[in-house]
């Protein structure tokens, strides 16, 4: 028998062991069937066996996401109740190290996917039996009403059940930490290292399946009025004495998501009565029927949004993800004519300086302690409108783990449509908030005769046009990313549209900003930027890019926009020149 041939023995031996221990009988049943289909020849079941059995499934920052099925590299009930073992394990040792005959606190949330229910309850039943006071969310509830949960409860611990944007076959295990077990500037927010390492250890350390104990009872389901607290929560950041309009017709979409009525309420609640959600998507579906990747970026993803306002004539659409953590802004371009979703960063601009403006409002224009915030492959205009109104600006790592962890922080946000407006409310990014106040900004700009381009305008007048766009590279192979950025690293760019590299920093060095990453940054002489860094969860390699233009009057904005986009497109040739493209 050769090696591949025990091997292969080895792989239908694991599968068919996997099978008698699967809790779930439709996994254990497909698994049974998949491994009698390989083991007969057939190389489409062998190689599907192959991968859920490639490797474990490994925790990090983002948790836990995989498709689901049988096997130890994907989602299913084994891996999520070795899990909550390990997540159970760790806060138990972090509370008898950091407040010793302390009971851990922790509360699971969960979206509408398939088996988010089932992870979420049987995640609750072993944190009963390890001993630690549990909160189960009462039904299927957005991913930003979880951490709110989290600091609203005094709680050490959290776990989302979903995957947020990912395709229908996809779940996914996002772990929050508060109180005691860890620094206060990470109480509601998402993990980063070390914690993952730690718990990922625990994890690792956990026995045999047959030890992991779930109780039969002793969680608490949490009453529906942790969702009202949330929503009046959320509604009541409307700044209504100093921005008063609320005439706005908005079209609403959740994308299938549990967003909707959470949305509908906290909007009619924040005085925006005239809310149409899209009907063919208005409902949680774990399938995502009208969508084949649910995900507001995804080219269409919006169709049926758009040609909803265009029968309603709606000033603006909003679009949530269907975990409800981000959020999408389209409107009509009046120089088009056409309906057009904005970039996160233009959104994430808009904000920045409505938020600005609120705090104006509020103090008097005291800005002392304000600090905004964006990940570094985000635009730079938010931190020109924050300098300009005398705020302090950090620059992160990508994702909210980093952003919703810079001390004194009042609004942050990222390019990938996501946005904090409250955090001492939420330390995460949120779609639901996040469009209280697009609702708001909008309105005034209509009380005004103005759009919402017209608001966007006026901040490149002050801060010159800013302009982004990028370009990501998917390989088969991960080993392709490390010798593209190699490549990179011997044999780095001179110069982006005709334009010499004046500074280029290579991020993995870190620095006393910024962690180390895997990155590469370029500015070149005329300010404009390219960062290239591999993805951190998809096999790709993603290029930012962003280029300002001078605006001395509205007349040249035309002009602009133009000139931005020819740099843009020069940008773009050079970069897959750079990169052997």
């Amino acid at each position: 028998m050769t090696s591949n041939g025990a091997a292969f023995e080895q792989l239908i031996i694991e599968a068919r062991e996997w099978a008698s221990q699967d809790p779930d009988p439709a996994n254990a049943a497909a698994l049974v069937e998949l491994a009698d289909l390989a083991a007969a020849g057939d190389p489409a079941a062998g190689q599907q066996l192959a991968d859920s059995f490639s490797g474990t499934l490994q925790f990090g920052t983002a948790g836990l996401r995989a498709a689901l099925g049988p096997g130890p590299n994907r989602m299913n009930r084994v891996v999520v109740r070795r899990a909550a073992a390990g997540l159970a394990a760790f806060l138990n040792d972090a509370l008898a190290a950091a407040a010793p005959g302390t009971r851990p606190r922790a509360v699971v949330g969960f979206d509408a996917r398939h088996n988010s229910d089932i992870f979420a309850l049987e995640t609750a039943a072993i944190f009963a039996a390890a001993g630690i006071d549990t909160f189960l969310m009462p039904s299927a509830l957005p991913t930003p009403l979880l951490a709110y949960a989290v600091r609203a409860l005094d709680c050490d611990g959290g776990v989302m059940v979903t995957a947020s944007h990912n395709p229908p076959q996809d779940n996914g295990y996002k772990v929050y930490l508060g109180r005691h077990a860890v620094e206060e500037s990470g109480r509601g927010a998402q993990i980063v290292a070390p914690y993952d390492a730690k718990i990922a250890a625990k994890i690792d350390a956990v026995g045999a399946l047959d030890t992991v104990v779930l109780a039969a009872d002793g969680w608490t389901v949490l009453p529906g009025s942790i969702a009202t607290d949330y929503e009046a929560a959320m509604s009541g950041l409307a700044d209504t004495a100093n921005f008063p309009a609320r005439e706005l017709k908005i079209v609403l979409t959740p994308m299938h998501g549990v967003g909707g009525a959470t949305a509908v309420s906290v909007l009619n609640a924040a005085g925006f009565t005239d809310v149409t959600l899209v009907e063919e998507q208005a409902r949680p579906d774990p399938d995502f029927p009208t969508v084949p990747f649910p995900n507001p970026e995804e080219p269409g993803a919006l169709d049926l949004a758009l040609a909803a306002a265009d029968r309603f004539d709606a000033d603006i659409v909003l679009a949530n993800d269907p975990d409800a953590d981000r959020a999408a802004v389209a409107a009509k371009d009046p120089d088009s004519g056409a309906w057009r979703m904005l970039r996160g960063d233009e959104v994430g601009a808009l904000l920045g300086a409505h938020v600005v403006a609120r705090l104006a409002s509020e103090h008097a224009g005291d800005a002392a302690g304000g600090v905004f915030a964006n990940s570094i492959v985000s635009s730079r205009l938010l931190a020109r409108v924050a300098a300009a109104a005398g705020f302090a600006h950090e620059e992160t790592l990508t994702g909210f783990k980093w952003i919703s962890r810079v001390p004194g922080l009042v609004y942050g946000y990222e390019e990938a449509l996501g946005y904090c407006v409250a955090p001492g409310l939420v330390r995460d990014k949120d779609g639901i908030s996040a469009a209280v106040l697009i609702a708001e900004l909008a309105a005034a700009a209509k009380a005004e005769g103005k759009t919402i381009f017209d608001t966007l305008d006026e901040l490149y007048l002050v801060h010159g046009l800013h302009a982004s766009d990028q370009l990501s590279i998917r390989v088969a192979d991960l080993g392709l990313l490390d010798a593209m950025m190699n490549r990179l690293r011997v044999r780095p760019p001179e110069a982006f549209a005709g334009s010499a590299v004046e500074t280029f920093t290579d991020l993995a060095q870190g620095s006393a900003q910024l962690p180390p990453t895997d990155g590469l940054l370029y500015i070149t002489r005329d300010q404009s930027r390219v960062i290239i860094r591999p993805s951190g969860t998809e096999p790709k390699l993603k290029c930012y890019l962003e280029v300002i233009q001078a605006v001395g009057s509205a007349a040249e904005l035309p002009q602009a926009r133009q000139a931005a986009r020819a740099a843009l497109d020069h940008v773009l040739d050079d970069v897959r020149e750079a990169l052997g493209l």
